[in-house]
């Protein structure tokens, strides 16, 4: 018997406070890692939400 997931609930927190630490102490490289970091996950987190949202359009 197939499971079939009808809700899916996502939660992020976000800790602004790394980045702010990253670039008052002189890092301002890691910053930006920080930064494209933050991009990366979210790039992924749409591109698995549109994928799940192609798979029921297809059901």
């Amino acid at each position: 018997m197939p499971v079939e997931i009808r809700e899916l609930h996502i939660r992020v927190t976000v800790d602004g406070g790394a980045a702010k630490s990253a670039a008052t102490a002189g890092g301002r490289a890691h910053a930006g890692e920080a930064e494209a970091d933050r991009d990366a996950i979210v790039a992924e987190c749409v591109e698995q939400v549109l994928q799940i949202l192609q798979t029921r359009k297809e059901r």
